[in-house]
């Protein structure tokens, strides 16, 4: 049975949030920005009116306000972010129990089983739309195909508030001649790759040999090809369906530079709290630590190392997160952002080989000592203890990026 794909797109989710929030918002340039202060000087969404200016997502605002003098800023709200994203997976899950969220403003909905109840794809598509705007006050473009990345390109096709459809009949004509950035996992490494072996659209993809985009991309260029061709299996999940977590993890932007190993121990051992909470949560222990550092000049680096011993510990994760950290890392210049995550994850309590090197003792009594850590946390707030060094300012700003890496769904495509 052919399926229907729809992709539904939240258009220009946080600045149309903010608006129905202000509505003095309305009809201006505006764009939600980071707070320049704790260096996340970035514009992180943009409204109709400030995208018509040249303002980009992602450029610095000082430059954003040379282009549009009159924009507006305003600060993030992301617990009304992710209320709206909720209620829009509510409504969506009145048309189907398979919805993938993609971020906060984007959804996969499969309705191939409902047909019979709610009408054709592009007919709940424009019912969406339409109770998008009545109930929730925003605006969505829906993409309707037979499969999800031409929903995907569908949905990037008409904005705002609109519906296209991708058939079998007709992507030839409207997925083709676009240009291959216009595709999901390009980005302008892999275009400029594809440019120079003289493929420019996606038309272009499609009809390249596909042994020749494995050669130059790997696998992900056979993926790319089946795309381009129309031969995405992959599945919508349904709503009760769980992935296992590939790696948790946090990471921070600092409020000033970091000068010592000192300084970058205190701010990874707080960012090292959550992630052991989280691992606790998830039931799942670590096998290896990542360390993520950015330096002033802007410069990024990632270096792993195993665990001894699988743990949930904080006080182990950045302790083995410090002795890579101090091996690879020279300090030709100042620390900007910090990041820890636990990877290489099982399930607790799933028994590790000894190791003969390994103080045991020492290591249990880290454990022991973060699991109580843990339980007072749990019962008293996050603020009811914690070790002395983090109890001044340490640098860390409150804006912390919160991690969890799921694997990729590619399994699930045609071999080509």
């Amino acid at each position: 049975m052919k399926r229907i794909i729809l992709h539904s797109d939240m258009n220009a989710c946080y600045a149309s949030i903010e608006a129905k929030l202000n509505p003095k918002l309305k009809g201006i340039p505006m764009a939600v920005a980071g707070n320049p202060e704790n260096r996340h000087g970035i514009i992180l969404a943009k409204s109709e009116e400030a995208k018509k200016m040249g303002v980009k997502t992602g450029e610095p605002i000082w430059q954003a306000k040379g282009k549009c003098p009159n924009l507006t800023l305003v600060p993030p709200h992301y617990e009304e972010y992710l209320k709206h994203s909720k209620m829009a997976r509510s409504l969506y899950y009145e048309y189907t129990n398979k919805v993938e969220p993609f971020g906060l403003d984007e959804c996969y909905l499969d309705v191939t089983g409902y047909l019979y109840l709610f009408g054709s794809g592009e007919e709940i598509a424009h019912e969406i739309r339409n109770r998008m705007k009545e109930e929730l006050g925003l605006t969505v473009s829906i993409g309707v195909s037979f499969c999800k990345i031409f929903a995907k390109l569908g949905s990037d096709m008409k904005k705002p508030d609109a519906v296209t459809v991708i058939t079998e009949d007709n992507f030839k004509q409207k997925v083709w001649p676009l240009g291959v950035r216009e595709m999901v996992g390009i980005g302008r490494a892999t275009e400029k790759k594809l440019n120079k072996i003289g493929i420019f659209s996606l038309g272009d993809l499609a009809h390249a040999p596909v042994e020749t985009l494995k050669s130059l991309l790997g696998i992900n260029g056979v993926y790319l090809w089946q795309y381009a061709n129309g031969l995405d299996i992959r599945p919508i999940v349904d709503r009760d369906h769980t992935e296992s977590i590939k790696s948790i993890g946090n990471s921070s932007t600092c409020k000033r530079d970091l000068h010592s190993d000192e300084e970058v121990f205190n701010v990874m051992q707080e960012l090292s709290f959550s992630v052991s909470r989280r691992l606790r949560e998830a039931k799942l222990e670590a096998r290896g630590v990542e360390v993520f550092v950015r330096n002033n000049e802007l410069q990024s680096w990632n270096f792993a190392i195993p665990l001894e011993m699988a743990s949930q510990s904080s006080i182990i994760l950045v302790r083995r997160a410090m002795e890579i950290f101090k091996k690879k890392y020279n300090w030709s210049f100042p620390v900007r952002a910090v990041g820890i995550r636990a990877i290489n994850l099982r399930n607790e309590g799933g028994g590790s080989q000894m190791d003969v090197f390994l103080n045991h003792e020492k290591f249990k009594k880290n454990e022991d000592v973060d699991t109580a850590l843990y339980n007072i946390r749990k019962k008293y707030g996050k603020d009811s203890i914690t070790f002395a060094a983090l109890k001044r300012d340490i640098g860390l700003s409150s804006d912390i990026t919160e991690v969890v890496t799921l694997p990729s769904r590619h399994y699930n495509m045609k071999n080509g």
